[in-house]
Protein backbone atom coordinates (compact mmCIF):
# COMPACT_ATOMS: atom_id res chain seq x y z
CA UNK A 1 0.00 0.00 0.00
CA UNK A 2 1.25 3.50 -0.83
CA UNK A 3 0.77 6.37 1.64
CA UNK A 4 2.18 9.51 0.09
CA UNK A 5 5.65 8.42 -1.01
CA UNK A 6 5.83 5.59 1.51
CA UNK A 7 5.21 1.99 0.47
CA UNK A 8 3.93 -0.27 3.26
CA UNK A 9 3.44 -4.04 3.19
CA UNK A 10 0.18 -3.99 5.17
CA UNK A 11 0.09 -7.57 6.48
CA UNK A 12 3.77 -7.62 7.48
CA UNK A 13 3.58 -4.17 9.08
CA UNK A 14 0.48 -5.05 11.08
CA UNK A 15 2.01 -8.32 12.28
CA UNK A 16 5.20 -6.57 13.38
CA UNK A 17 3.51 -3.69 15.20
CA UNK A 18 0.99 -6.01 16.83
CA UNK A 19 3.75 -8.31 18.07
CA UNK A 20 5.79 -5.40 19.48
CA UNK A 21 2.71 -4.02 21.24
CA UNK A 22 1.91 -7.42 22.72
CA UNK A 23 5.40 -8.56 23.79
CA UNK A 24 6.94 -5.11 24.53
CA UNK A 25 10.12 -6.49 23.02
CA UNK A 26 11.56 -6.64 19.50
CA UNK A 27 13.15 -9.95 20.41
CA UNK A 28 9.77 -11.30 21.56
CA UNK A 29 8.12 -9.89 18.46
CA UNK A 30 10.74 -11.53 16.25
CA UNK A 31 10.04 -14.92 17.83
CA UNK A 32 6.28 -14.43 17.46
CA UNK A 33 6.37 -13.64 13.74
CA UNK A 34 9.19 -16.04 12.86
CA UNK A 35 12.10 -13.64 12.22
CA UNK A 36 15.56 -13.37 13.67
CA UNK A 37 16.17 -10.52 16.12
CA UNK A 38 18.35 -8.73 13.55
CA UNK A 39 15.79 -9.17 10.74
CA UNK A 40 13.03 -7.80 12.97
CA UNK A 41 15.04 -4.65 13.75
CA UNK A 42 15.89 -4.25 10.08
CA UNK A 43 12.20 -4.39 9.25
CA UNK A 44 11.45 -1.76 11.90
CA UNK A 45 14.15 0.58 10.62
CA UNK A 46 13.08 0.11 6.99
CA UNK A 47 9.49 0.93 7.94
CA UNK A 48 10.59 4.04 9.84
CA UNK A 49 12.65 5.15 6.86
CA UNK A 50 9.68 4.70 4.51
CA UNK A 51 7.25 6.60 6.75
CA UNK A 52 9.70 9.21 8.00
CA UNK A 53 8.58 8.64 11.61
CA UNK A 54 9.92 6.77 14.61
CA UNK A 55 7.52 3.92 15.28
CA UNK A 56 9.28 1.95 18.04
CA UNK A 57 10.95 3.25 21.19
CA UNK A 58 13.33 1.23 23.38
CA UNK A 59 13.47 2.44 27.00
CA UNK A 60 15.77 1.03 29.66
CA UNK A 61 13.75 -0.85 32.24
CA UNK A 62 10.51 -0.56 30.26
CA UNK A 63 11.20 -2.72 27.22
CA UNK A 64 10.26 -1.71 23.69
CA UNK A 65 6.99 0.08 22.99
CA UNK A 66 5.28 1.75 20.10
CA UNK A 67 5.58 5.51 19.80
CA UNK A 68 2.45 7.60 19.39
CA UNK A 69 2.79 7.37 15.62
CA UNK A 70 3.48 3.64 15.79
CA UNK A 71 0.43 3.07 17.99
CA UNK A 72 -1.76 5.15 15.66
CA UNK A 73 -0.53 3.19 12.62
CA UNK A 74 -1.15 -0.08 14.45
CA UNK A 75 -4.70 1.01 15.34
CA UNK A 76 -5.46 2.11 11.77
CA UNK A 77 -4.19 -1.12 10.23
CA UNK A 78 -6.03 -3.23 12.84
CA UNK A 79 -9.31 -1.43 12.13
CA UNK A 80 -8.83 -1.91 8.38
CA UNK A 81 -8.08 -5.61 8.82
CA UNK A 82 -11.15 -6.05 11.01
CA UNK A 83 -13.33 -4.27 8.47
CA UNK A 84 -12.06 -6.45 5.63
CA UNK A 85 -12.36 -9.75 7.50
CA UNK A 86 -16.08 -10.21 6.87
CA UNK A 87 -16.11 -9.39 3.13
CA UNK A 88 -13.03 -11.54 2.54
CA UNK A 89 -14.60 -14.46 4.40
CA UNK A 90 -17.79 -14.10 2.32
CA UNK A 91 -15.81 -14.05 -0.91
CA UNK A 92 -13.86 -17.11 0.21
CA UNK A 93 -17.12 -19.00 0.79
CA UNK A 94 -18.43 -17.92 -2.61
CA UNK A 95 -15.19 -19.06 -4.28
CA UNK A 96 -15.43 -22.43 -2.56
CA UNK A 97 -18.96 -22.85 -3.88
CA UNK A 98 -17.95 -21.90 -7.42
CA UNK A 99 -14.98 -24.27 -7.40
CA UNK A 100 -17.11 -27.07 -5.97
CA UNK A 101 -19.56 -26.65 -8.85
CA UNK A 102 -16.72 -26.48 -11.40
CA UNK A 103 -15.03 -29.62 -10.05
CA UNK A 104 -18.31 -31.47 -9.50
CA UNK A 105 -17.51 -31.73 -5.79
CA UNK A 106 -20.82 -31.47 -3.85
CA UNK A 107 -20.85 -28.74 -1.21
CA UNK A 108 -23.83 -27.92 1.00
CA UNK A 109 -24.53 -24.24 1.48
CA UNK A 110 -24.75 -22.80 4.97
CA UNK A 111 -27.89 -20.72 5.42
CA UNK A 112 -28.63 -18.58 8.47
CA UNK A 113 -32.33 -17.78 8.37
CA UNK A 114 -35.22 -16.28 10.22
CA UNK A 115 -37.94 -18.86 10.66
CA UNK A 116 -40.68 -19.21 8.07
CA UNK A 117 -42.93 -22.31 7.97
CA UNK A 118 -43.13 -22.60 4.18
CA UNK A 119 -39.45 -21.84 3.57
CA UNK A 120 -38.36 -24.44 6.14
CA UNK A 121 -40.45 -27.08 4.33
CA UNK A 122 -38.93 -26.22 0.96
CA UNK A 123 -35.35 -26.15 2.28
CA UNK A 124 -35.84 -29.55 3.93
CA UNK A 125 -37.11 -30.99 0.64
CA UNK A 126 -34.29 -29.32 -1.34
CA UNK A 127 -31.75 -30.84 1.02
CA UNK A 128 -28.68 -28.96 -0.21
CA UNK A 129 -28.21 -26.53 2.67
CA UNK A 130 -27.31 -26.63 6.33
CA UNK A 131 -29.92 -24.35 7.90
CA UNK A 132 -29.45 -22.54 11.21
CA UNK A 133 -32.65 -20.87 12.40
CA UNK A 134 -32.24 -17.57 14.26
CA UNK A 135 -33.55 -14.02 14.29
CA UNK A 136 -33.22 -11.86 11.19
CA UNK A 137 -30.66 -9.59 12.80
CA UNK A 138 -28.43 -12.47 13.92
CA UNK A 139 -28.76 -14.15 10.50
CA UNK A 140 -27.60 -11.02 8.67
CA UNK A 141 -24.72 -10.48 11.09
CA UNK A 142 -23.59 -14.08 10.60
CA UNK A 143 -23.64 -13.59 6.82
CA UNK A 144 -21.85 -10.23 6.97
CA UNK A 145 -19.14 -11.80 9.16
CA UNK A 146 -18.57 -14.53 6.56
CA UNK A 147 -19.94 -17.37 8.70
CA UNK A 148 -22.80 -18.23 6.33
CA UNK A 149 -23.25 -18.38 2.56
CA UNK A 150 -26.63 -16.65 2.72
CA UNK A 151 -29.02 -15.02 5.17
CA UNK A 152 -32.81 -15.22 5.18
CA UNK A 153 -34.36 -12.16 6.81
CA UNK A 154 -37.34 -9.82 6.94
CA UNK A 155 -37.85 -6.29 8.26
CA UNK A 156 -41.60 -6.08 8.73
CA UNK A 157 -43.47 -3.28 6.99
CA UNK A 158 -40.25 -1.37 6.20
CA UNK A 159 -37.64 -2.31 3.61
CA UNK A 160 -34.00 -3.16 4.39
CA UNK A 161 -32.78 0.32 3.48
CA UNK A 162 -35.08 1.92 6.06
CA UNK A 163 -34.56 -0.72 8.77
CA UNK A 164 -31.12 0.54 9.78
CA UNK A 165 -27.97 -1.53 10.36
CA UNK A 166 -27.21 -4.32 9.72
CA UNK A 167 -29.98 -4.51 7.06
CA UNK A 168 -29.24 -1.16 5.44
CA UNK A 169 -25.56 -2.18 5.23
CA UNK A 170 -26.55 -4.98 2.84
CA UNK A 171 -28.25 -2.53 0.49
CA UNK A 172 -25.16 -0.32 0.42
CA UNK A 173 -22.74 -3.20 -0.31
CA UNK A 174 -22.22 -3.79 -4.06
CA UNK A 175 -20.80 -7.26 -3.30
CA UNK A 176 -24.16 -8.39 -1.85
CA UNK A 177 -27.33 -9.29 -3.71
CA UNK A 178 -30.72 -9.16 -1.98
CA UNK A 179 -33.21 -11.60 -3.47
CA UNK A 180 -36.91 -11.24 -2.52
CA UNK A 181 -38.15 -14.81 -1.93
CA UNK A 182 -41.79 -14.30 -1.02
CA UNK A 183 -44.30 -12.01 0.62
CA UNK A 184 -46.16 -13.16 3.72
CA UNK A 185 -48.87 -11.84 5.98
CA UNK A 186 -48.22 -11.28 9.66
CA UNK A 187 -50.63 -10.43 12.43
CA UNK A 188 -51.88 -11.30 15.88
CA UNK A 189 -52.37 -14.99 16.55
CA UNK A 190 -55.28 -15.44 18.96
CA UNK A 191 -57.56 -18.20 20.21
CA UNK A 192 -60.14 -19.44 17.71
CA UNK A 193 -62.97 -16.93 17.43
CA UNK A 194 -60.86 -14.24 19.13
CA UNK A 195 -62.91 -14.36 22.37
CA UNK A 196 -61.05 -11.38 23.90
CA UNK A 197 -61.55 -9.19 20.83
CA UNK A 198 -57.83 -8.58 20.42
CA UNK A 199 -56.98 -6.50 17.36
CA UNK A 200 -54.40 -3.89 18.43
CA UNK A 201 -51.60 -3.37 20.95
CA UNK A 202 -54.00 -1.08 22.83
CA UNK A 203 -56.42 -4.00 23.20
CA UNK A 204 -53.63 -6.20 24.53
CA UNK A 205 -52.91 -3.60 27.19
CA UNK A 206 -56.52 -2.89 28.05
CA UNK A 207 -57.51 -6.54 28.50
CA UNK A 208 -54.20 -7.56 30.09
CA UNK A 209 -54.14 -10.43 27.62
CA UNK A 210 -51.27 -12.85 28.07
CA UNK A 211 -48.81 -12.26 25.23
CA UNK A 212 -46.08 -14.58 23.94
CA UNK A 213 -43.28 -12.75 22.15
CA UNK A 214 -40.59 -13.66 19.65
CA UNK A 215 -36.94 -13.49 20.68
CA UNK A 216 -34.85 -10.32 20.57
CA UNK A 217 -33.32 -9.74 17.14
CA UNK A 218 -36.14 -11.42 15.23
CA UNK A 219 -37.87 -9.42 12.52
CA UNK A 220 -41.27 -10.17 14.04
CA UNK A 221 -40.17 -8.86 17.45
CA UNK A 222 -38.82 -5.69 15.82
CA UNK A 223 -42.13 -5.19 13.99
CA UNK A 224 -44.15 -5.64 17.20
CA UNK A 225 -41.87 -3.18 19.00
CA UNK A 226 -42.52 -0.62 16.26
CA UNK A 227 -46.28 -1.15 16.67
CA UNK A 228 -45.95 -0.52 20.41
CA UNK A 229 -43.90 2.63 19.84
CA UNK A 230 -46.41 3.95 17.30
CA UNK A 231 -49.22 3.38 19.82
CA UNK A 232 -47.26 4.98 22.67
CA UNK A 233 -47.27 1.75 24.68
CA UNK A 234 -44.33 0.66 26.82
CA UNK A 235 -43.25 -2.99 26.59
CA UNK A 236 -43.78 -3.45 30.33
CA UNK A 237 -47.46 -2.62 29.82
CA UNK A 238 -47.90 -5.84 27.82
CA UNK A 239 -48.40 -8.89 30.04
CA UNK A 240 -45.96 -11.60 28.99
CA UNK A 241 -43.80 -9.34 26.80
CA UNK A 242 -40.69 -11.06 28.22
CA UNK A 243 -41.92 -14.58 27.36
CA UNK A 244 -39.97 -15.51 24.21
CA UNK A 245 -40.24 -18.26 21.59
CA UNK A 246 -37.99 -18.80 18.59
CA UNK A 247 -40.38 -19.82 15.80
CA UNK A 248 -43.85 -18.96 14.51
CA UNK A 249 -45.01 -22.51 15.27
CA UNK A 250 -43.78 -22.26 18.85
CA UNK A 251 -45.75 -19.05 19.38
CA UNK A 252 -48.84 -20.69 17.87
CA UNK A 253 -48.38 -23.82 20.00
CA UNK A 254 -48.25 -21.79 23.23
CA UNK A 255 -51.50 -20.03 22.32
CA UNK A 256 -53.16 -23.27 21.21
CA UNK A 257 -52.23 -24.86 24.55
CA UNK A 258 -54.03 -22.07 26.42
CA UNK A 259 -50.84 -20.78 28.07
CA UNK A 260 -51.12 -17.43 26.25
CA UNK A 261 -53.87 -15.40 24.63
CA UNK A 262 -51.98 -13.78 21.76
CA UNK A 263 -48.70 -13.47 19.91
CA UNK A 264 -47.47 -12.03 16.65
CA UNK A 265 -46.65 -14.33 13.76
CA UNK A 266 -47.36 -15.56 10.26
CA UNK A 267 -50.88 -16.41 9.12
CA UNK A 268 -49.59 -19.84 8.06
CA UNK A 269 -48.82 -20.70 11.70
CA UNK A 270 -52.31 -19.67 12.80
CA UNK A 271 -53.86 -21.84 10.09
CA UNK A 272 -51.84 -24.89 11.10
CA UNK A 273 -52.91 -24.66 14.74
CA UNK A 274 -56.54 -23.70 14.13
CA UNK A 275 -56.10 -20.26 15.68
CA UNK A 276 -57.74 -16.95 14.96
CA UNK A 277 -55.72 -14.37 13.02
CA UNK A 278 -55.93 -10.57 13.03
CA UNK A 279 -53.93 -9.15 10.07
CA UNK A 280 -51.30 -6.50 10.72
CA UNK A 281 -49.65 -6.32 7.29
CA UNK A 282 -47.59 -7.92 4.55
CA UNK A 283 -43.83 -8.06 4.42
CA UNK A 284 -41.11 -9.26 2.06
CA UNK A 285 -38.91 -12.17 3.13
CA UNK A 286 -35.48 -11.75 1.51
CA UNK A 287 -32.33 -13.75 0.95
CA UNK A 288 -28.94 -11.99 1.08
CA UNK A 289 -26.11 -13.68 -0.84
CA UNK A 290 -22.69 -12.78 -2.14
CA UNK A 291 -22.82 -11.50 -5.72
CA UNK A 292 -20.18 -14.12 -6.57
CA UNK A 293 -22.17 -17.09 -5.23
CA UNK A 294 -23.57 -19.52 -7.84
CA UNK A 295 -27.36 -19.11 -7.94
CA UNK A 296 -28.56 -22.32 -9.61
CA UNK A 297 -29.55 -23.90 -6.31
CA UNK A 298 -31.20 -20.73 -5.06
CA UNK A 299 -33.17 -20.48 -8.31
CA UNK A 300 -34.47 -23.98 -7.58
CA UNK A 301 -35.52 -22.95 -4.05
CA UNK A 302 -37.38 -19.94 -5.41
CA UNK A 303 -39.12 -22.09 -8.03
CA UNK A 304 -40.19 -24.59 -5.35
CA UNK A 305 -41.60 -21.74 -3.25
CA UNK A 306 -43.50 -20.37 -6.25
CA UNK A 307 -45.13 -23.77 -6.81
CA UNK A 308 -46.51 -23.80 -3.25
CA UNK A 309 -47.34 -20.17 -2.56
CA UNK A 310 -50.76 -20.29 -4.18
CA UNK A 311 -51.82 -23.25 -2.05
CA UNK A 312 -50.84 -21.91 1.41
CA UNK A 313 -52.82 -19.06 3.03
CA UNK A 314 -50.85 -15.96 3.95
CA UNK A 315 -48.31 -16.04 1.12
CA UNK A 316 -47.95 -14.41 -2.27
CA UNK A 317 -45.20 -14.05 -4.85
CA UNK A 318 -42.70 -11.28 -4.24
CA UNK A 319 -43.34 -8.34 -6.51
Amino acid sequence: MRIGRARIAVADTLALLRAVARTRSVQGAAAEIGLSYRAAWERVRALETETGHQLVRKTRGHGTTLTGTGAALHEALSAAAEGLAGPLAREERALQARLAALLDAPRRLTLAASHDPLLMEVLAEWGEAEVAVMGSRDAVIRFVDGRADAAGFHCGAVGPAAAGPPFSDLVADPAVRIRPLLEREQGLLVAAGNPLGLATPAALRATRARFVNRQKGSGTRDWFDRLLAEAGIRPDEIVGYGLEEFTHQAVAAVIASGAADAGMGARAAAERFGLGFVPVGWEVYCLAVSAALPVDGLDRVQAMLAERIGTVPGYRLAR
